[in-house]
């Protein structure tokens, strides 16, 4: 099993340096031969497939997913190349479309980044090419975040549905009750902290992708797109509800001032110091590799609620393979993504670890029923397949979330290192952004 942390999603990568910029000026970066067939490969759906196409990745079980596309078509050749992780690739990629050459038949790209190409006119919209004969093969988060209006500008690789990891071993020692609510996990953090002023319920320095998720699961709906038009308003009630909530952690001291993804984080996980992770389903991995000494102590339960009995959830990270639309070849392109997202090459994918979007996987009890030794033979898939037909619909990204992730420390991350507030954070946020999707040539409120 192929178990790395380049599983991470956007809790790493969001706060990146170099955001990406796409203005609308440029939305022609594309060059206009290269939209719609096969150059020297056969169409998805003739039966033979031929010619070569290049794939901009960083997920690991892809490897192995073009090595049995391969073998299954042995006129095809893949070139799979890391062209880095997130924001890194997203640079790389926009200067190759500026620059009319180097474009891959394939790339991929997060949910929250996936509009601003969109929108730029740099991605292939594949439901003309069969995409939108896909509607329910995928679940309702990953599939409404590749789209933009009538169009399909990616498949789902993968899908974060939330969910809360906790150490069962110190809630059991302390005699804590695992929280079905936030008001709970608020007395969880209490009681917690009390008996042991060295563990905390949870870290959070400030994350962009983390605040949107649980934003997101309050019901909060802070991005309103329609083509050019943008709203941003954090003062909407979920949004409002997150930051009254989560203010009192910071405010008592509750949360451990430690970054995800630092070594001391994954020390944290281990000692017991810090107790719970509110993430994406994609997290199982990274214990298992990251957090050896939380082999048996760790356990898995749906995301608490804002309102007892309820069952929302929300995504938190996640990947789609898109078709720039540049590709000389997009319809090997497209066959290849289909045959990774949506054909045989899911359940590669799932042996190597990594968590579908797929409905029909998600609910087969072959998934569900796969117990894991880590988490002391707990049948994890269960509640994270839930959480995934839970997840809360309506939610948009910005066309240009990449570059509004890259500033939310130095605004709503404020918050967790000065008098500054959550609300007040977010605010300054939304008049950051707001000012920048301007400057850009959107007609943002």
């Amino acid at each position: 099993m192929t178990t790395t942390s380049t599983f991470r999603r956007t809790l790493r990568i969001a706060a990146a340096a170099g955001a990406l910029s796409l203005t609308l000026a440029a939305c022609g970066g594309g060059s206009d031969d290269a939209s719609s067939t096969a150059t020297d490969g056969a169409s998805a759906d003739s039966g033979h497939l031929s010619g070569k196409i290049t794939v901009w990745a960083w997920e690991p079980t892809l490897k192995d997913v073009v090595t049995k596309f391969e073998a299954a078509n042995p006129d095809v050749t893949v070139d799979l190349v890391n062209a880095g992780t997130g924001n890194d690739q997203y640079t790389a990629l926009q200067n190759a479309i500026a620059a009319g050459s180097g474009v891959p038949d394939v790339a991929q790209i997060e949910y929250y980044a996936l509009p601003q190409f969109a929108i730029a006119k740099s991605l292939t919209d594949l439901a003309p090419m069969g995409a939108k004969d896909l509607d329910g093969t995928f679940t309702p988060g990953p599939w409404a975040s590749v789209k933009q209006g009538d169009g399909i500008y990616g498949l789902p690789m993968d899908s974060g549905p939330m969910a809360l990891f906790y150490n069962k071993e110190l809630f059991d020692k302390y005699k804590i009750e695992v929280p079905k609510t936030w008001d709970q996990y608020l007395e969880a953090a209490r009681a917690l902290h009390k008996a042991d002023p060295k563990a905390y319920i949870a870290n959070d320095t400030g994350d962009a992708g983390f605040t949107t998720s649980m934003i997101w699961q309050a019901g909060g709906k802070p991005y309103t797109v329609d083509g050019t038009n943008v709203g941003i308003d954090f003062t909407d009630p979920g949004s409002a509800k997150f930051a009254t909530f989560w203010q009192k952690l910071i405010d008592e001291k509750l949360l451990a001032p430690t970054s995800s993804w630092s070594d001391e984080w994954y020390q944290g996980l281990g000692n017991g110091t810090i107790a719970t992770l509110t993430i994406g389903a994609w997290m199982p991995a990274n214990l298992e590799s990251g957090v050896p000494d939380g082999s048996g102590k760790w356990a898995v339960a749906p995301m608490p609620q804002w309102t007892e009995g309820e069952t929302a959830s929300s995504e938190n990270g996640g990947s789609s393979l898109a078709v720039p639309a540049a590709s000389k070849n997009a319809d090997l392109a497209y066959a290849f993504i289909k045959y990774a997202n949506a054909g045989d090459g899911v359940q590669t994918r799932i042996d190597g670890g990594a968590f579908p979007a797929t409905t029909a996987d998600l609910n087969s009890d072959a998934f569900k029923n796969k117990e894991f030794p880590y988490f002391g033979g707990q049948k994890v898939n269960e509640v994270l397949a839930q959480s995934a037909a839970d997840v809360v619909t309506g939610w948009q990204y910005l066309p240009f979330q990449v570059y509004s992730n890259s500033i939310f420390n130095d605004t709503v991350g404020k918050a967790y290192v000065s008098s500054t507030t959550l609300t007040d954070g977010l605010a300054a946020w939304q008049k950051a952004s707001i000012d920048y999707g301007n400057q850009q040539g959107f007609t943002v409120k």
